[in-house]
């Protein structure tokens, strides 16, 4: 809910500071006295379009900064989320300033964001009502979502649009493969060309480097038999090592006897020795026998090296990729020879998707048509007592061409209004005159209350063009109203104002020499006094102190008080 408001250098208004409550907070005063100003000012917190003309004169810019005390699940989290904004405690700061030159900025949480971003956090946390409203309830985008809200359909909603995405998933998989496919005929002489250079080459994982290896051991021949005959030289001439330490081994032994601990140790290194030489000649004898000196075996290596090589690049691949390449191509040719029985498999597939998709669907529709003769009779209720008793609330849910199906169903939904009998139902927007609109707009909200997710609703005349009973009817749905969501009003009604359960007056003063705005709270003894003044104009009698007496009395909820000093303003960056 609105927790404060502050408001700077807007129009009439040097300075403001306004400590709000839940419950139902109205706020009166004489034409003119600037009860607007407060309205434009919260719209330019919300995101609402700047004008420079806001900014007071003699003032360089105007800057305004909302608080709203918003719970754990409230669509602000997401939102923020979505721009890598954290929102910290449950306390959101809504912050915007105007220059004279029009130039805006704005802030969340004092963090630098959009007047986009700004807007969208609005249009979760106010809905401002109105006879020039054009958000809200009055936008006919809104009206699925909202009963949706008021039948409790979000679990079947979620199905719809589970299904919906699955959908999408087979018909965009049966589609790529008709792509594949007919690409795949297309090319049908091209590729058995390529599967049949593939299966000459027969080409083999991991063959290139085992041909590579082999080119080089081939190419460097020579030089590898001249090296371990030079080894093997080396052993056996001029002396042969292994004779050698034949011969030191029979001389050691001839002293075994008589010097054992001497000679022991020297034996059995020449023992070991005597092992490593013998291999070590072995290993040169086969190695010299293994090398391949035949340049047609080089050749025979190259050739197909190169092959390989050039292959790959032709087809775009790595060398080791052609074994894959020549898989898929074969796999590819034989669906064709196949007649294409993926295709028939995924068209089933899409089809039984499709099937399931409008089977929820039908379902979410029926739930909407159900919820729509609910909300329909709740507010046929409420509007003879709001002096629209001969009109008539109609939620009209038709079903869409197939092309606008999406994940919320099959189903456009609209709510219309016929204000004289026999009239044909119209857009609400476009049917009702401004002091209609705002009751009509009171008896949705005060029957979609407990659905809805916005935690404070403002109301903007919406006594106009009545009075008496009618505007008793107002107040006491007002009151009913703000059991589950935070409200304000602006009246010009003493039976809307009794009704409420916090009051400020807006009214003009003067300061050197300067017209200005103020907005005070008041106490019950100036409330009374307030509407007194309301009811009798000018000069206020006893009677119509009296009569405002009766008016708080009977006010259609019990009056709550809260504390509404003046909060410690945010400081503007």
């Amino acid at each position: 809910m609105l927790v404060s408001l502050s408001i700077r250098d807007v129009v009439l208004i040097a300075r403001l500071d306004l400590a709000f409550a839940d419950g139902l907070g109205v706020l009166t005063g004489e034409t003119g006295a600037g009860k607007s100003i407060l309205l434009d000012s919260l719209g330019l917190a919300l995101g609402a379009r700047a004008d420079s003309g806001l900014v007071r004169a003699g003032a360089d810019r105007l800057s305004v900064t909302a608080q709203f005390d918003i719970g754990p699940d409230h669509p602000v989290h997401a939102l923020l989320a979505e721009q890598d904004m954290d929102t910290g405690e449950d306390l959101l700061v809504l912050r915007r300033s105007v220059g004279a030159d029009g130039r805006s900025r704005a802030w969340v949480n004092d963090q630098p964001a959009s007047v986009g971003l700004l807007r969208r956090l609005g249009d979760t946390l106010v809905e401002i009502h109105g006879q020039f409203d054009t958000h809200g309830l009055l936008d006919p985008g809104t009206h699925r979502g909202v009963l949706d809200a008021h039948g409790s359909l979000g679990k079947a909603r979620e199905v719809c649009q589970t299904a919906w995405e699955r959908w999408r998933a087979a018909k965009r998989v049966h589609a790529a493969a008709l792509r594949d496919l007919e690409q795949a005929r297309a090319r049908e002489d091209e590729l058995r060309a390529m599967l049949t250079e593939l299966e000459v080459l027969n080409p083999k994982p991991g063959e290139e480097e085992a041909l590579a290896e082999k080119r080089a051991r081939l190419m460097d021949g020579e030089k590898l038999a001249a090296g371990l005959n030079e080894a093997l030289a080396a052993l056996s001439e001029p002396a042969d090592a292994e004779r050698a330490v034949q011969a030191a081994q029979r001389a050691l032994e001839r002293l075994a006897d008589l010097h054992g601990a001497t000679v022991s140790p020297i034996a059995e290194g020449l023992e070991r020795a005597a092992i490593e030489i013998a291999e070590a000649r072995n290993a040169l004898d086969h190695a010299a026998a293994d090398i391949d000196l035949d340049p047609q075996h080089l050749d025979q290596v190259e050739e197909r090296l190169f092959a390989l090589r050039g292959l790959a690049r032709k087809h775009g691949v790595e060398v080791d990729a052609l074994a894959g390449l020549m898989a898929d191509t074969r796999a590819t040719l034989d669906a064709l020879e196949a007649g294409g029985g993926d295709i028939a498999r995924l068209a089933r597939d899409e089809q039984a998707a499709r099937e399931g998709y409008l089977a929820a669907a039908r379902v979410l529709s029926e739930g909407r048509a159900a919820a729509a003769r609910t909300l329909d009779d709740a507010v046929a209720v409420e509007l003879p007592p709001l002096k629209l008793d001969k009109a008539r609330f109609v939620t009209r849910v038709e079903p869409l061409e197939e092309r606008e199906w999406g994940p919320d169903g099959l189903d456009r939904v609209a709510f219309e209004v016929a204000t004289n009998p026999g009239a044909t139902p119209g857009p609400i927007h476009r049917i009702a005159s401004g002091g209609e609109l705002a009751r009509f707009m009171l008896a949705l909200k005060v029957v979609l209350a407990r659905a809805s997710t916005v935690p404070t609703l403002v109301f903007d005349e919406v006594d106009t063009g009545i009075g008496g009973a009618t505007a008793a009817a107002v107040g006491e749905r007002l009151a009913r109203l703000a059991r589950d969501v935070q409200v304000l009003v602006v009246t010009h009604s003493p039976q809307v104002a009794a009704t409420g359960h916090h009051h400020w007056r807006v009214e003009k003063g003067s300061e050197a020499e300067a017209t200005v705005t103020r907005v005070v709270p008041l106490s019950d003894g100036e409330r009374r006094e307030e509407i007194a003044r309301m009811l009798s104009g000018a000069t206020i009698t006893a009677e119509a102190r009296a009569a405002a007496e009766t008016l708080l009395k009977a006010g259609a909820a019990p009056q709550m008080h809260f504390d509404l000093s003046t909060p410690e303003p945010p400081q503007t960056p």
